[in-house]
């Protein structure tokens, strides 16, 4: 059974330790944790419709000759992508425009699945139903496909954006606002 994480934190986020102006894996794979047990927005990667999604998206891409990395689930997909962003993304400006392109796909993949919602009623028999279910609803394979991609990459940039603002602001000593 998939528990969430709790709402109200009973511990603050480790501290990033920061060696030569990098932080250590070590302690990013720490905060990491910390962002999947104790923030619920981060923590929906371990929900198994996110998986479902993950999984789907994996299958989805090799059946259409795009290239996919093994990873065992969306959880592992999210945290080698977050740490791996932190790594190539190591300057403040840098990491700013990294964060900033991740909220804009965040934006619009939110903003594709909201429409198709609607359009189609998606969330009107079972607002709780996997994304899977409800794109059965969806009259193409394509909307099936857009609808589906923009639920994984909604989960996906949700966890992202919130870990990577975080470690912006313990690098940088300020909250990550876009410009």
């Amino acid at each position: 059974m998939f528990v969430m994480a709790e709402t109200a934190p009973q511990t603050e986020p480790p501290k990033l330790v920061i060696e030569n102006g990098v932080p250590t894996n070590s302690s990013l794979a720490d905060l990491l944790e910390w962002f999947l047990n104790y923030d619920e927005r981060t923590s929906r990667i371990r929900h198994p419709h996110s998986n479902e999604l993950f999984l789907w998206k994996q299958s989805d891409d090799e059946g259409n000759g795009v290239g996919t990395f093994p990873f065992e689930n969306a959880e592992a997909r999210f945290a080698i992508g977050a740490i791996q962003a932190v790594s190539e993304n190591n300057s403040e400006p840098i990491l700013k425009l990294w964060i900033s392109d991740v909220l804009a796909a965040l934006h619009e993949s939110r903003e594709l699945k909201t429409e198709m919602s609607e359009a189609f009623g998606l969330d009107k028999k079972d607002i709780e139903a996997s994304p899977l279910v409800k794109a059965e609803l969806l009259p193409s394979n394509n909307e099936r496909r857009m609808y589906l991609t923009s639920c994984w990459l909604e989960t996906l940039y949700t966890a992202e954006a919130r870990f990577l603002g975080y470690v912006y602001q313990e690098l940088y000593g300020r909250p990550f606002a876009a410009s």
